[in-house]
């Protein structure tokens, strides 16, 4: 294309757009610019404050807000089998808190899974065991600040909809793993709810599944 052709179709796309018909806040020179019964304020669109109308003053549609971003990130990791991440954080809490359920046995000499209590002790709560019958949780160590949410009680609901109540009496453990001390288990997620098997059978949930995504919340 030569430059001249060039140039015209430049001059005639400039054309076509100054002739255009703009709405609302739209650039004018005159109300001929300006569709339906707008007209030139300003160089802009508007409506006429003599005719009544409120074509450009209605309110403007809500803006959700935005999604919180989770900003926990790990602050290092620990190898053993496998590369795993290591969280003093969690994520931030909502009346709705997406998580993660896993299995745990709170009793004297009970099996490890994801709640790691100083090489099988006691409860960091009340520095007791617990019976698995109790509907008992240890939350990931952001969800568990300074003890500050011992013996409350949240909710838990599955994505089958079957809902439980249960008292957090301990920590999982995000900020260390993989040593003699928590069974040579990688560290706790920083999003877990770690749950008796009293709480896994009122979800209706299977142990064999061992982690299952659920969200809790606050009672």
């Amino acid at each position: 294309m030569s430059n001249l052709a060039f140039l015209s179709l430049i001059f005639t796309i400039f054309i076509y757009t100054y002739n255009a018909i703009s709405l609302c806040n739209g650039p004018c020179k005159t109300w001929d610019d300006c569709d339906g019964q707008l007209i030139c304020i300003n160089g802009k669109c508007n409506d006429d404050p003599n005719g009544g109308t409120k074509i450009c003053q209605s309110s403007p549609p809500s803006v959700p807000s935005p999604t919180p971003t989770n900003t926990c990130r790990p602050s290092s990791t620990v190898n053993c089998n496998g590369v795993h991440p290591i969280y003093r954080c969690s994520p931030h809490v909502t009346s709705s808190m997406p998580a993660q359920v896993t299995f745990n046995d709170f009793s004297k000499g009970g099996d490890f899974a994801r709640c790691y209590r100083d090489g099988g002790g006691p409860s960091s709560c009340d520095g007791k065991y617990h019976n698995n019958n109790e509907r008992i949780v240890a939350l990931s160590i952001g969800w568990f600040p300074g003890r500050s949410r011992c013996g409350k009680m949240i909710l838990i609901r599955s994505n089958n909809e079957k809902t439980v109540t249960a008292k957090v009496v301990d920590e999982c453990d995000s900020t260390m793993g993989c040593d003699a001390e928590h069974a040579f288990q990688s560290p706790c997620k920083n999003n877990i709810v770690d749950g008796s098997i009293t709480v896994w059978r009122a979800l209706g949930l299977d142990t064999n599944l061992g982690i299952v995504p659920v969200t809790w919340s606050m009672v």
